[in-house]
Order: structure tokens, then C-alpha cells, then sequence
């Protein structure tokens, strides 16, 4: 069972290969809608680029958290998560070094945190399996032969594609249906931390009921009544 909060909006932005560009487009919509008074959140799975041996690895799992969540407070840091506040989230978290049986349990606790938030951002494919998300973004990019385990998985879930480069199906994901991509709503991955007035459209109609005024009247060429490519 996926969990949610009552009054609270979850915009996920996942990715079929790694470092593509899903927080530059988390950060883009921090900048783009404003109002929306964003939590971002950054998840990172247990790394296992150095494993140890397997006694090693037991002793660890006894000895060290199966995930640890901070919130970051620095908005001109190096890091993601000062990302997030430098582009206007109210608040900044990381769950980090979440080891994959830890999954569900990781995601209840930051359920916790995320009391009295009325929106939230986060990076992650996997955490739709365990929270439920009103809007579902995925990064491709058709240079990338690779296609992440859970991104195969979540697909079809994805509400939109954010193409990085050409659209297009790419010869080295034979196991996607290119039928599954072609039918979803497209828009650019813009690059430096930058996101296209439709782009925010679609996101904002998603998280709130039809006809609802726009509140960011900063994209001028917005109107509940404009058709635009995604509605085509």
C-alpha cells in the first residue's frame, strides 16, 4: 500500500540512467512555480560501488542505519539539497544511503517529516512503489543505452517524458515499447536548472482540479484556456 498525507501534493522526477539531469529539472520547477511553497526532497540508494566482504557487510548492517534522513540548512552549499533552497523549497531533505529492503520503511519515516507540507518535490523511480505521487516525471535520454531496472518498472506509470536532446526511441532499449513511449506527453529537459512555461502548466493542472486560476503570473503566456501541446 502506497502511503500519502491528507492536503499533501507529491511530484516525483525519476530517470532511466544515472546523472541525466532530474535535479536540474526539480530545481527548474522550484523556480518555475513559486507559490507552490515547495519540500524537496533528495533520495539516494545504498552505494554499492565498494562492497565489502560478506562477513564485513554483515557486521555493518548490524552496526550501521539502514537509511539516514537530514534536512540541509545551507543554501549556497555544493550540494543538491542546497540546490533545492538556493531555488526557493521552503525546505530541503535527504534520504540517503537507503539500502533496498529498507525501502518502505525509509519512505514512512520521511512520511512523518513531511507532516503539515502541502507540497512536496522529490528525485527518486522507486519511491512511487511505497508513497503516492499526483504527478510522475521521468528524464530520458535517447543517447543512453541504459535503462535503469526501476525505471522499466515505473514506466507506465509516468504521467510525462522530459526528453534530454532529440525525441526519439533509442536502438539500445530493446525491452521498452516504443508504442509506451510515443503516447505520453513530452516536453525538454531544459538545462541550468530551467523549466518550460508548459512544462509548469502541466504540472500545476495536474496537482490542483480543472479550471483552477494559474498562480504564476510570472508566465505570462499562460491561460486556463489555452490549448496547449500537451492537451492535443
Amino acid at each position: 500500500m502506497r502511503g500519502e498525507l491528507p492536503n499533501m501534493k507529491i511530484v516525483v522526477v525519476g530517470d532511466h540512467s544515472r546523472n541525466i539531469g532530474k535535479t536540474s529539472v526539480v530545481v527548474g520547477l522550484i523556480r518555475g512555480l513559486p507559490s507552490l511553497d515547495w519540500t524537496a526532497v533528495k533520495i539516494s540508494s545504498h552505494s554499492h560501488a565498494a562492497e565489502p566482504p560478506p562477513g564485513e557487510a554483515r557486521a555493518r548492517e548490524r552496526t550501521e542505519p539502514s537509511f539516514l534522513l537530514t534536512e540541509e540548512e545551507n543554501p549556497t552549499g555544493p550540494t543538491d539539497t542546497s540546490r533545492f533552497l538556493a531555488a526557493g523549497a521552503r525546505r530541503a531533505l535527504w534520504l540517503r544511503r537507503v539500502q533496498d529492503s529498507h525501502l518502505a520503511e525509509a519512505c514512512g519515516q520521511l512520511l512523518d517529516t513531511l507532516q503539515g507540507a502541502g507540497h512536496v518535490i522529490t528525485e527518486s523511480n522507486r519511491v512511487v512503489e511505497f508513497v503516492k505521487s499526483s504527478v510522475y516525471l521521468m528524464v530520458v535520454d535517447s543517447a543512453q543505452p541504459d535503462f535503469k531496472p526501476s525505471a522499466q518498472r515505473f514506466l507506465h506509470r509516468a504521467d510525462a517524458l522530459l526528453f534530454i536532446g532529440p525525441r526519439s526511441h533509442a536502438a539500445g532499449w530493446p525491452a521498452i515499447s516504443a508504442h509506451l513511449l510515443e503516447r505520453k506527453p513530452t516536453f525538454p529537459a531544459r538545462a541550468l536548472g530551467e523549466a518550460s512555461p508548459d512544462l509548469c502548466e502541466f504540472v500545476w493542472q495536474k496537482l490542483h482540479e480543472p479550471g483552477v486560476e494559474n498562480r504564476f503570473p510570472h508566465l505570462s503566456n499562460l491561460s486556463p484556456g489555452k490549448e496547449h501541446p500537451w492537451q492535443r
